[in-house]
C-alpha cells in the first residue's frame, strides 16, 4: 500500500524513498513499477515509491517535483537515503544497490544502452541519483527555475561541487540501465542532451531551491504501488 515496502524476516539496514518527477507516463510507469518492487525487495531495503505529479499542462518543471518530493517523504520517515529517478529507466544489475554513498552525492545510472553503456557527457548527473538529505539540503536542493528546458542536470552538478562535495560514480557494470521509449507519450524534453545553461548557478545556487520552494498540495494518495503526490 502507498509503495511501501519493508523485509518480513529481517530489519533493513537502509531506507530509501525512491522519488520520481511523472507527467502522464502511464507506460513506462507500468513498465517501471513491475521491475523496481522486486528488485528492490531482494536488496532487502524498507523503502517506498512516491510519484509527484504537477497540475495542468503548463511545462513541465522536473527539478522543482523533486524539491517538493523530498519535503513531502521526509514528513513520512527519517530517511537514509534519497534516490531520484526518472520513470524511463529500469536498472539492469541487482548489485546496483539502492543506497547512498556516506559522503557524497552518488551517480548510479553510469551506463546507459541508449548510449552503447557511456555517459552522454562527463559532468552528466541525471536519470538515477542518491542523495541523503544532509546532501541534499547543504547543496540546497534542487532549482526550481527550469521550465522545459531540461538543463537541471548541469546546474546540479555545479551546485554539488560549490557546496564542497562531488560526485562518486557507481562503476559502469553496476550501474547499468535501460532507456524505455514510448514516443507517443506526453512530449517532454529530452534529458540526455546538453542544453546551452540559461542560469547562473554560481550566483543563484543559495537562493534558489529548498529553502525558497513554493507549492500548494492538492492531494496524497495512497496507491496500491505508490503514493502519488499532487501539486499546483
Amino acid at each position: 500500500s502507498g509503495g511501501h515496502y519493508k523485509p518480513p524476516h529481517c530489519f533493513a539496514r537502509y531506507k530509501s524513498a525512491i522519488l520520481v518527477a511523472y507527467r502522464n507516463q502511464e507506460k513506462c510507469l507500468r513498465h517501471l513499477l513491475y521491475y523496481i518492487h522486486p528488485f528492490l525487495q531482494r536488496q532487502q531495503l524498507s523503502y517506498t515509491i512516491y510519484l509527484i505529479q504537477q497540475v495542468g499542462t503548463g511545462s513541465f518543471n522536473r527539478a522543482k517535483l523533486l524539491n517538493v518530493g523530498v519535503r513531502e517523504a521526509m514528513k513520512d520517515e527519517e530517511w537514509d537515503c534519497l534516490v531520484l529517478h526518472d520513470i524511463d529507466l529500469v536498472p539492469e544489475n541487482d548489485y546496483n544497490l539502492y543506497i547512498c554513498d556516506e559522503y557524497y552525492p552518488k551517480h548510479m545510472a553510469s551506463a546507459m544502452d541508449k548510449f552503447q553503456y557511456t555517459l552522454p557527457y562527463k559532468s552528466f548527473f541525471g536519470g538515477v541519483s542518491a542523495l541523503t538529505p544532509e546532501h541534499y539540503m547543504k547543496m540546497n536542493g534542487f532549482p526550481n527555475t527550469y521550465w522545459g528546458d531540461g538543463g537541471e542536470n548541469d546546474d546540479i552538478a555545479t551546485r554539488i561541487h560549490l557546496a564542497g562535495m562531488k560526485i562518486v560514480r557507481t562503476s559502469p557494470h553496476l550501474g547499468r540501465y535501460r532507456v524505455m521509449d514510448y514516443n507517443e507519450e506526453t512530449e517532454i524534453p529530452d534529458p540526455w542532451r546538453r542544453p546551452p545553461s540559461q542560469h547562473n548557478t554560481r550566483k543563484t545556487w543559495k537562493a534558489d531551491g529548498m529553502n525558497t520552494l513554493q507549492f500548494r498540495l492538492l492531494s496524497r494518495i495512497k496507491h496500491p504501488l505508490y503514493t502519488k503526490i499532487t501539486v499546483d
